[in-house]
């Protein structure tokens, strides 16, 4: 948690920009596993609510009136026997004072301010909710069907939340950058144990390990999997196998939930093919390209369609592709090799603030985005740049053999794509490479104090060791 006046300060700026009527920010309950008690399932506060009050527990929600300028934080105290069982917690009076909130009241009584609220006509505000247990308490208090809660969030609500979170400050800088710090071991400790024999799940768990070794949570479910053409491989009992690739995607999330996220593909038998080197190199380029071209007042779209371009003139080179490399981007070629988007935004979410909707965070008034291509359709990230923005750099090149054998079926791009190639690059595998990178002033610059290799020739002089 922050000082006192760091939440005070988010809250009067919140007030200022949603400008009138009564914020609802509800704070995240526990998920047990198959019963009450057994807390299997690590907590995880809503984001917005621990930006804006920083109570780090469970049960509570917070009401901040706009026109009176109150702000009163609701929950119920742990009772003797929990006290027994978990230890004795803060008072929810205790958490509000600490978050600078002059009111706090039993959960009971929120309904109580809700119905006074609306009888005044006066607006509710709240965010999309992303768990069924809200969106039922959403429904008690307000009577708003959850089948229709998404349609009645409030807009200036979101688009103040991600006014404010999308620049980060100093003080999250460090946080990430604290995070990060684990992530570097995280992935080298992957590294160290990616060798012939060695299960995916048991290279996995050593890096969820690792993270909770260190007091943090893992950001994401880990990615680990000889299989990288998959994009969200989870690890298998499958053997690591000589002459393959795996794919390691990876991060921490520290006390207060803050994040990191990087992408590492490492030679199962410790050194490249020649083949495996020569796609290897294309997403090396493309990763690095992207620290030339952002930063503010740039849209990340066009950062997106540069790497792309210059994807598909190297793949040209290998006879993957073929043809005029903007007809070929424009058609939508280069998304065989890369269906998914440059990066996402990044801060106390992995994907920050996905919850309150892509396209209310990744683009703007003046940046929309493409939801007809294929792989243009996935691209999270589009609008200008702005100091202090955190987004992922993780450009990648897969062949998916479901995925070639359909477009070669359909003729889907053949004027652009070499399929009698493609079809013996059906068992590569997959290929990425992906950094945090925060906006300065004049460019931009990597998140984490120590680089996780991933030049070639340092990936195999670190798995060598």
């Amino acid at each position: 948690m922050f000082s006192k006046d760091v939440y005070v300060s988010r809250r009067a700026r919140l007030k200022e920009l949603v400008g009138d009527g009564v914020i609802v920010l509800f704070g995240n309950n526990e998920s047990p596993n198959n019963y009450a008690s057994n807390g299997y399932y690590p907590f995880r506060q809503d984001s917005s609510f621990l930006y804006y009050i920083g109570a780090n527990r469970d049960g509570l929600a917070a009401v901040i009136d706009v026109d009176g300028n109150s702000e009163t934080l609701y929950g119920d105290d742990i009772d003797i026997e929990d006290i027994v069982w978990y230890g004795s917690v803060d008072s929810v009076a205790d958490m509000a004072a600490q978050s600078g909130i002059a009111h706090s009241a039993p959960m009971a009584k929120l309904k109580e301010a809700l119905d006074a609220a609306r009888a005044k006509g006066r607006r509710i505000h709240f965010v999309p909710p992303y768990r069924h247990d809200i969106q039922i308490q959403i429904m008690d208090l307000l009577g708003i069907h959850p089948s229709k809660q998404k349609e009645a969030a409030s807009m200036p609500l979101i688009q103040a939340i991600v006014k404010m979170r999308s620049a980060k400050s100093d003080l999250e800088i460090a946080e990430i950058e604290d995070a990060c710090a684990v992530g570097y071991k995280m992935h080298t400790t992957a590294m160290r144990l990616t060798r012939p024999g060695v299960t995916e799940k048991f290279v996995g768990g050593q890096v969820d390990g690792m993270a909770h070794s260190y007091g943090l949570q893992v950001s994401f479910p880990t990615i680990f999997s000889q299989h990288g053409e998959i994009m969200h491989g989870n690890p298998s009992m499958a053997v690591l196998e000589a002459g393959r690739l795996a794919l390691c995607d990876a991060g921490a999330e520290n006390m207060n939930c803050y994040c990191s996220d990087n992408t590492r593909t490492s030679p199962v038998s410790g050194r490249f093919t020649q083949k495996q080197l020569e796609i290897y190199s294309i997403v090396e380029e493309c990763h690095d390209l992207v620290l030339e071209l952002a930063r503010p007042g740039v849209k990340y779209m066009d950062v997106h369609f540069d790497v792309c371009r210059r994807m598909t003139d190297r793949l040209k080179e290998l006879g993957l592709m073929r043809g005029d490399t903007e007809e070929a981007v424009r058609a939508g070629a280069h998304a065989m090799f890369l269906p998914h988007g440059l990066g996402h935004m990044m801060g106390m979410d992995v994907h920050d603030m996905d919850s309150l909707g892509q396209v209310n965070v990744g683009f703007d008034s003046e940046t929309r985005p493409n939801l007809e291509q294929f792989g243009t359709n996935c691209l999270r990230m589009g609008r200008r740049l702005e100091k202090g923005f955190v987004v992922t750099d993780e450009p990648g090149i897969y062949f998916v053999p479901a995925l070639i054998d359909n477009w070669r079926a359909t003729g889907h791009c053949a004027e652009f794509l070499n399929f009698d190639l493609l079809e013996k690059y059906k068992d590569f595998g997959g290929i990425r490479i992906e950094d945090d990178v925060l906006i300065t002033d004049d460019g931009c610059r990597f998140l984490g104090k120590d680089r996780i290799p991933y030049h070639p020739a340092d990936v195999e002089a670190f798995m060598a060791r």
